[in-house]
């Protein structure tokens, strides 16, 4: 009698219960060979693609070679045609036309192209004592202390007083120097070890170490300074006053690689949020003829609050959604109340080494699947856009019904942080929309690190999504 009522409690459990599944687990060994390969094009984008101006050029060349043409709101579309429109050269949207009435709305998945990084000051480059560096500002929500001592690249634009634009790639070549902060060693850092964490470094120490060698055929002050401008105008024909109007970024000059002897982890920098970027980048270069129109925006802007020309929190998204509908003579407005968005976004993966700030019933863990996050926000779901139940339940069945691999998760416990994504200014506009995305440890960190299972199973996801 115990060992059948024991099996009543058995079966009652597998009906009604909940379990955690692993990926890896789950997954054939073809799928798993699939995910791998999946990743190996992923680490090569990671690399290829460190800032948004970057990764735009990334995804605007692939787009082109998967037979996308430049939007053109004069222009006639149908079913199965593909566009795309580039932002100022840091966001990007993509469009494949689907079979239904755009007037149904489209299937939008967003994700953004920024990630935390030192960006040069305007009036940078100064000498101090023998030593050359450049001022730097902070971009986005980063643990200052990490930075230092990191081998950092160089990247971005320089636009001359004639209007010329000089493109600075710097550090990743295998032959290029390497730049870096300096901080103290710990036998004269006493004095440091006495400051809050949020000031171990502060952000006027997070200055780049550029060159030593002073200016040789004369005497006199700031001849580091004179040597080093007089590298940077043999390469690249500057003066000075060409950094007051120049975009320059200090990233991590190291390459993406596997973690771990089992190679199942992919550790790189730049990860939130260009995770979701490929995923989505790859979704949609995948499609074909969609039933619903499908739409891909990459943006900018959203580690610093999505404000700007090239964020989303400005209208170039509503825009092209309205000058999309005008070409089916459709408005822009019944577009977007139709439409359905995924806001693909990393979130928390539960680290072991630090448990105290997770909820471990509602946060995602490594090897999980995608996550799927109803609600950002802080603390009381400020900042959030919250999808209703009725939007989760669908985009649950869907992703059972293709057998996508996923869990759900919060940004840690409820009264220690939280975080925000683009979801709300997409859900602002009359749009569905819910955030799913991948499970990062040791996010805004100079080396982040993801379970290639879970970019897979977020791949899937788009991929689903899109042909839905």
């Amino acid at each position: 009698m115990a060992k059948k009522e024991n099996n009543n409690v058995k079966q009652l459990k597998e009906k009604l219960f909940m379990e955690r599944k692993n990926a890896v687990q789950i997954m054939s060994d073809t799928e798993l060979k699939k995910c791998d390969k999946f990743c190996e094009g992923y680490k090569k984008f990671l690399d290829l693609a460190k800032t948004e101006r970057e990764a735009a050029a990334y995804i605007e060349k692939e787009a082109i070679a998967k037979g996308f043409v430049p939007f053109d709101r004069k222009a006639s579309y149908k079913a199965g045609d593909k566009v795309y429109y580039v932002n100022r050269e840091k966001s990007v949207i993509l469009a494949v036309i689907g079979k239904d009435s755009i007037e149904n709305g489209v299937n939008l998945l967003a994700a953004h192209i920024d990630s935390p990084r030192l960006d040069l000051k305007q009036n940078p480059l100064y000498e101090r004592d023998g030593v050359g560096y450049f001022k730097t500002h902070y971009y986005g929500g980063i643990k200052k202390y990490q930075w230092p001592t990191v081998p950092l690249s160089l990247h971005g634009v320089i636009v001359k007083a004639d209007g010329t634009k000089v493109t600075v790639t710097l550090g990743e070549d295998e032959n290029d120097p390497v730049f870096c902060v300096s901080d103290l060693l710990p036998h004269l850092a006493n004095t440091q070890y006495k400051r809050p964490a949020t000031e171990l470094i502060k952000g006027e120490e997070l200055n780049i170490i550029i060159g030593s060698r002073p200016f040789k055929d004369d005497e006199g002050s700031e001849l580091v300074k004179l040597n080093l401008m007089m590298i940077l105008n043999e390469k690249y024909g500057i003066t000075e006053a060409d950094f007051l109007s120049a975009e320059l970024e200090a990233v991590p000059a190291f390459k993406a690689k596997d973690v771990g002897l089992d190679r199942g982890l992919v550790g790189a920098y730049g990860q939130d949020d260009r995770v979701c970027a490929y995923t989505e980048l790859m979704a949609i270069l995948g499609a074909k003829t969609p039933r619903r129109t499908a739409v891909a925006i990459l943006t900018d802007k959203e580690e610093t609050g999505s404000d700007g020309n090239t964020g989303l929190c400005s209208a170039y998204l509503k825009y092209f959604i309205s000058d999309l509908a005008a070409t089916f003579g459709v408005e822009g407005r019944t577009v977007l109340s139709n439409s359905k968005c995924l806001s693909a976004d990393v979130n928390a993966a539960f680290d072991p080494t630090f448990p105290d700030v997770f909820e471990k019933k509602n946060c995602a863990y490594l090897n999980g699947g995608v996550c799927v996050t109803k609600y950002t926000g802080s603390r009381g779901k400020s900042g959030t856009s919250d999808a209703s139940a009725e939007f989760v339940g669908e985009i649950r069945a869907l992703l059972d019904s293709k057998k996508v691999i996923w869990q759900t998760g919060e940004l840690g416990k409820v009264d220690i942080g939280g975080g925000g994504t683009v979801a709300a200014y997409i859900a602002n506009l009359d749009v569905d929309t819910i955030d799913i995305g991948v499970p990062v440890l040791s996010m805004h960190a100079p080396f982040e690190i993801t379970a290639k299972t879970d970019v897979y199973a977020a791949y899937k996801a788009f991929e689903a999504f899109i042909n839905a």
